[in-house]
């Protein structure tokens, strides 16, 4: 299925560019093209982009006249540049590795740009020398930020021309993430670490301060002395200000509520926002009208704008249970275009007013759904064993007859500081449509941990992970069984990272569960602790070291409790997976086999964390259908008589 994301206004807020994303199955690739709209004919449409590979992350240009995106045509991510009123792409960069992340000057004649370090460049000749070889641990990300200067034609669309890039910065000193022109176009905000960090943190967002660059002078100074971590510096409209996202020195960032504070652009101190807002406020923009930012609220998620001056906070975005996603806002504060969701459509690409809020939606995706019986979404609610409300999303089928009893299957979502909402989405790793069509309900439980529910909520898994989630799941179940239509013996459940750990712990904790499947989960956390690329996020939710504490470790690990499981498990995983490394997999399997369960471990080739191609998220898919068919659908074989991905010699399946 196409499906739209990415918005973003036009400074003047008369124009909305936004991707569409598709499906290339002889390529194996998810691709992406650039469509506009112009908010006075909302029903007309421009495709700004043709052709393979994905193109993306557009940002206007102030004056409103061209265009910047990301596209990998040629392999890795460039920058190209499009005028707005059509024409072939100009290509800026031809840089190796690729572009990360992008701005435009305030004058649109300029755009500064970030970019990896390789480790070979500060190495020049090791490889000659000694051949390849990694020390481990050894320094912080390296990027370099640059500026590339535009200068356009006066005639043909396509002349556009572009002086080499200068470095901003000193070639691998810093690790850069996003960052921010001041309105002057004289400094650069950015959120960076110094090269001499040593930690294991693969969290990209993970930033020791807020640095400022003056541009003629090339040097950056650290702007924020108190600790972090920072992220999303924005500055306000006068100049005067920048903002930023902070945990405010938390050393339990992963789960803690980050809160948006300000500092003077000439430093000082910094000064808190919305500290009394309790969950997380992703910065949006800041404009003459206030601050924007985003936010969970339950299963809900809004825009929200902020007085600098009061701190007082109203809503955008209505009513309060719908879902609103990927905020961009014009430069007066006056427009937003953002993602829009619900329980009965696709999401779809919507702009409204600030001041009067009234969506128009500029998509018409839903329209793919024609002619499909779709499940029908509700949220639910029931108490945990210790008294927490739990929300969850049950999908039902068109024709729900609360007087049959159904299985049920749970999928879990991972983080565990995600969100499961009440929005009809294309399936990409558990096909939930399958199931319900297949006689099943599916329930996708916001277990303890998770976000839209404050810090508290947040913070319920810690020294707790496993037991507390299994009591918030199976007493889901129990809830369900209660109403009459669930069959009890007929129930299973799957998730991906966080939510294939507590399927793993599913498993082997307790025996209500027919069949899991475990995707990517953590079996082990020892094994996971030693090995992981993100080790702070078990100190922070073990409250310790498996040295100083390895019972606390051994009470939260599946692994632990693998002498009464009873439960036939599925297993994927991505062979160079470094967020959740296979040996966890192979740990569980193994034990799973001398015990003589029921067992069947899938090894995804070339992949990390995340299956994202389509080829092989249409497996991942087909083994947990055929999977759950296996154990708790009634069976329904393929055509030739057998499971076409699991067995040794089956043909292959024709494309369509």
């Amino acid at each position: 299925m196409e499906t739209p994301s990415a918005p973003q206004i036009s400074l003047d807020g008369r124009r909305v560019v936004y991707q569409v994303s598709r499906t290339n199955w002889k390529g194996n690739a998810f691709e992406s093209d650039l469509w506009m709209v112009s908010l006075d004919h909302p029903k007309e449409r421009v495709q700004l982009t043709r052709g393979n590979g994905w193109n993306g992350w557009a940002r206007w240009s102030p004056d409103g006249q061209k265009i910047a995106f990301l596209s990998d045509r040629d392999g890795q991510k460039q920058l190209f540049v499009v005028r707005a009123n059509g024409g072939v792409a100009r290509e800026i960069t031809h840089s190796d590795p690729g572009v990360n992340e992008f701005r435009w000057s305030p004058d649109s004649r300029s755009i500064a740009f970030t970019t990896d370090e390789d480790e070979h460049r500060w190495s020049a000749g090791r490889n000659d020398r000694y051949g390849d070889f990694e020390v481990v641990q050894d320094r912080a990300n390296a990027s370099t930020l640059w500026r590339v200067d535009l200068h356009d034609g006066r005639e043909a669309s396509t002349n556009i021309t572009a002086d080499t890039p200068v470095a901003l910065t000193r070639p691998a000193k810093y690790g850069i993430g996003d960052f921010a022109w001041s309105p002057d176009g004289t400094r650069i905000a950015f959120e960076g670490e110094t090269r001499d960090r040593d930690q294991n943190d693969g969290d990209t967002k993970r930033r020791e301060g807020i640095y400022l660059l003056t541009i003629a002078a090339r040097t950056a100074t650290l702007l924020t002395s108190a600790p972090g971590p920072y992220r999303d510096p924005v500055w306000s409209p006068d100049g005067a200000w920048i903002a930023f996202d902070t945990a405010g020195g938390d050393p339990n960032y992963y789960y803690a509520n980050w809160y948006i504070a300000r500092i003077p652009a000439t430093g000082g101190s910094i000064e808190p926002l919305t500290k009394s807002f309790d969950e997380n406020a992703d910065l949006v923009a800041w404009t003459p009208r206030g601050i924007y930012f985003g936010a969970f609220r339950h299963t809900a998620s809004h825009l929200f704008a902020l007085d600098p001056d009061t701190n007082s906070i109203r809503a955008i975005t209505e009513p309060a249970d719908s879902v609103n996603l990927q905020f961009s806002v014009s430069a007066d504060g006056l427009r937003v275009a953002w993602l829009r969701g619900s329980s009965t459509s696709l999401a779809e690409i919507c702009a409204s007013r600030t001041d009067q809020f009234s969506p128009v939606r500029l998509t018409e995706m839903s329209k793919e759904t024609s002619g499909y019986d779709l499940v029908r979404e509700e949220v639910i609610r029931w108490k945990s064993s210790d008294g927490t409300e739990i929300e969850g999303i049950l999908e039902k089928p068109a024709d729900f007859d609360p007087h049959k009893r159904y299985p049920l299957l749970l999928v879990i979502h991972g983080g565990p500081v995600a969100v499961d909402q009440p929005m009809l989405r294309p399936d990409r790793t558990y096909p939930v449509q399958q199931f319900v069509a297949e006689g099943a309900l599916v329930l996708r439980p916001n277990y303890r941990g998770s976000a839209g529910y404050g810090a508290k909520m947040r913070a319920l898994p810690v020294r707790n992970l496993g037991i507390g989630d299994a009591a918030d799941i199976v007493s889901g179940v129990d809830a369900l069984v209660a109403e009459g239509f669930v069959d009890p013996a007929r129930v299973g459940a799957m998730g991906w990272s966080q939510g294939g750990y507590i399927s793993a712990f599913l498993g082997t904790y307790t025996d209500r569960f027919r069949a899991v499947s475990v995707g990517a989960g953590i079996s082990d956390w020892l094994t996971y602790y030693v090995n992981t690329d993100i080790t702070p996020f078990t100190r922070q939710y073990l409250k310790a070291t498996p040295w100083a504490d390895p019972e606390a470790y051994r009470r939260a690990s599946p692994i632990t409790y693998i002498n009464r499981a009873k439960t036939p498990v599925l297993i994927q995983h991505g062979d160079e997976d470094k967020r959740v490394p296979i040996p966890n997999a192979y740990e569980l399997r193994q034990a799973l086999e001398d015990r003589h369960l029921p067992v069947r471990m899938i090894v995804y080739k070339g992949f990390g964390h995340a299956i994202d191609r389509p080829k092989q998220q249409r497996a991942v898919m087909e083994h947990n259908l055929e999977w759950f068919r296996q154990w708790i659908l009634d069976p329904k074989p393929d055509s030739e008589g057998e499971s076409i991905q699991f067995a040794r010699d089956s043909k292959p399946k024709t494309e369509n």
